[in-house]
């Protein structure tokens, strides 16, 4: 299932309690950097976000012969980008703790 079939059944299932959703993650994203470590297949990709941090994703592949630099430039970039959903999902969960907003009520 990708996002967009997961998103699809949330909306289908009627979850409308407070969620972190793929677009608040990519609200947050500034900009991307991304370095190839040269005579490797390892791509490492940093996201900036909209409050200066940063995060990190990578990937790499068993063999060379199989090194697409655009494909680990996305590979790496949505490994980052998961890390943005446990980080919002941190600060969601700190608000409906806090009292500030309800669980039922959608952020």
């Amino acid at each position: 299932m990708n996002e967009a079939d997961i998103e699809r059944a949330i909306r289908e299932k009627h979850l409308t309690s407070a969620r972190v959703t793929p677009q608040a993650v990519d609200d947050q994203i500034v900009s991307a950097k991304y370095h190839n470590f040269p005579n490797t297949t390892v791509t490492v990709c940093c996201l900036i976000l909209k409050n200066g941090f940063t995060v990190v994703g990578e990937s790499a592949c068993a063999s060379p012969e199989n090194f697409d630099e655009e494909l680990g430039k996305q590979i790496a970039r949505d490994n980052a980008r998961q890390q943005i959903f446990k980080l919002e999902g941190y600060v969601l969960r700190n608000r409906i703790h806090n009292g500030e907003i309800t669980e039922g009520v959608a952020a």
